[in-house]
């Protein structure tokens, strides 16, 4: 992709949210619109297409073995490519490359929706992965690099983790919902027209994004500039390819199959050697100082398991409620229904107790709740009553895990420099991915080849309530030496960059 390295020079935009009035301005509404519009559709896509998996099958002739193409297609380049375009925004421009995401996304899903054979559709469906590559650091690193740090940026950051976990539970509804009114292209074609909606909206309400300390005077590139890390990029990004692919291919047919060992030894293998480079490159992508921070290393930590986990617990609660209490595909998608309506809830109340508590506390006490809710879904069988109990645990435990998706986020971003937000946005939004990947294949295939579903559930569900549990006591613990930037533990809960294993 082509990278235009002139920067612009429009009057620079003052931080919003600073304005003297606590609420926000119709300009700052505008923004958050933009800006959350477009997560909210990529979060959609992640779910909405799942129902109409076997309508679609049937009509473009696609084995039931060739479907999981259809989610890895996304899946590789939409996490793939995170932290590379994250780090390319910081250095280019964010607002540039968030408008060329938003573009790709629109053509792609426009040509998944009239795809008239495989390789179109899922050619359109990896175009789409790519686009929301783009789309999500960058339109991530505006949020935090607009808004001020504080109350301003807690709220947007609690209407934006919101919409994000709205949107994949409307999207479950919504697929199945599409596909039985309108076929499956619709599916598509929502997200054709949310990209179309908001691209036009963009260019005028975005300030211009790159840092002011990567310009010259009036504007001017300045000479020394640092360079984008391609050894780096090409290490982590093939890294993240071949694990993403073998987790999403290993959740469907196991580990056993030699592709997906191969792939998993090379990923980890890139990986390592994308450390090795990082520690004797002059501009990393991937700052090591900054992965030993206690608020990125443990924060991260936390988002990583908060998304791995309910991701689990969503995957083995839809086979269970279909297979185990017979309810049919529009019943199970209103049970998450519910679920999706407590995590508005959640989403307005959260900031709130940010701002009192801190988002460190926040995120180990949402940990704790969303384990505990866990425990009780221990309690499940085989008789119709239990949907109760899992509409109930599971829209409790979403208000938890809402709350920790907001405090991770704050807790990893708080106190980094505006040039180095992409960054900091990249690694939160590639632990979102990777956590979403990796806990299905980890401990979802649990429940389906135990060969006694209801007790292959009750196992998966004990092991993810532990590990959440055990999550948040070793961040309570690790992040216990963290003190909130300025004094107390009010506003965004901020805590000081501390080197992890310094006191």
């Amino acid at each position: 992709m082509a990278i235009d390295t002139t920067t612009e020079t429009a009057t620079p935009t003052p931080p919003l949210g600073t304005s003297r009035s606590p609420r926000m301005s119709t300009r700052d509404k505008l923004v958050l619109f933009v800006l959350c519009a477009a997560q909210f559709m990529v979060a959609l896509d992640f779910s909405v297409l799942n129902v109409a998996l076997p309508v679609l099958g049937a009509d473009l002739g696609m084995s039931p073995s060739a479907l999981q193409w259809a989610v890895t297609a996304f899946a590789l380049p939409s996490g793939g490519f995170l932290l590379l375009f994250g780090r390319i925004g910081d250095l280019y421009g964010r607002r540039k490359l968030f408008l060329t995401g938003l573009a790709l996304f629109a053509g792609a899903s426009v040509l998944a929706t009239f795809a008239w054979d495989p390789a179109s559709f899922l050619a359109g469906r990896a175009l789409q992965g790519l686009g929301a590559a783009v789309i999500v650091p960058t339109g991530m690193s505006l949020l935090t690099t607009t808004f001020a740090e504080g109350p301003a940026r807690d709220r947007a950051l609690g209407i934006s983790g919101t919409l994000m976990s709205l949107g994949f539970s409307i999207g479950v509804v919504a697929g199945g919902v599409l596909t039985d009114a309108l076929g499956w292209r619709s599916t598509m074609g929502l997200l054709a027209v949310f990209a179309l909606v908001v691209l036009p909206l963009a260019p005028g309400l975005l300030p211009e994004s790159l840092p002011h300390s990567l310009k010259g005077m009036g504007g001017a590139p300045i000479p020394n500039r640092p360079h984008l890390d391609v050894p780096g990029a090409i290490t982590v990004t093939g890294g993240l390819l071949s694990l993403i692919y073998a987790l999403t291919t290993a959740a469907d047919d196991g580990f056993a199959r030699a592709d997906v060992i191969a792939t998993l030894i090379a990923g980890l293998a890139l990986l390592a050697a994308f450390a090795v480079v990082e520690s004797r490159t002059e501009s990393p992508l991937v700052s090591l100082p900054m992965l030993r921070r206690r608020t990125v290393a443990w924060g991260n930590l936390g988002g990583l398991v908060t998304f791995s986990m309910m991701s689990t617990v969503v995957f083995v609660l839809t086979l269970y409620l279909q297979e185990v209490l017979g309810l049919s595909a529009w019943e199970t998608g209103l049970v998450f229904g519910v679920q999706g309506v407590m995590s508005v809830l959640a989403g307005s109340l959260t900031p709130r107790f940010i701002s009192c508590l801190g988002a460190r506390r926040i995120l180990v006490v949402s940990l704790a709740g969303q384990g505990a809710f866990g425990v009780a879904l221990l309690f499940l069988n085989a008789h119709v009553w239990s949907v109760w109990l899992v509409t109930a645990a599971v829209s409790l435990a979403s208000m938890f895990h809402l709350g920790a998706i907001i405090s991770y986020g704050l807790t990893v971003t708080s106190g980094v420099p505006d040039e180095e937000q992409g960054l900091a946005t990249g690694l939160v939004t590639s632990t979102q991915q990777v956590g979403i990947t990796i806990g299905i294949p980890l401990l979802g295939v649990l429940a389906t080849t135990s060969g006694d579903l209801l007790s292959g559930t009750r196992t998966v569900l004990a092991l993810d309530a532990a590990i959440v549990l055990a999550a948040a006591a070793l961040i309570a613990v690790g992040l216990r030496t963290g003190r909130t930037a300025g004094s107390g533990e009010s506003g965004s809960g901020a805590v000081e960059a501390e080197p992890v294993g310094s006191r």
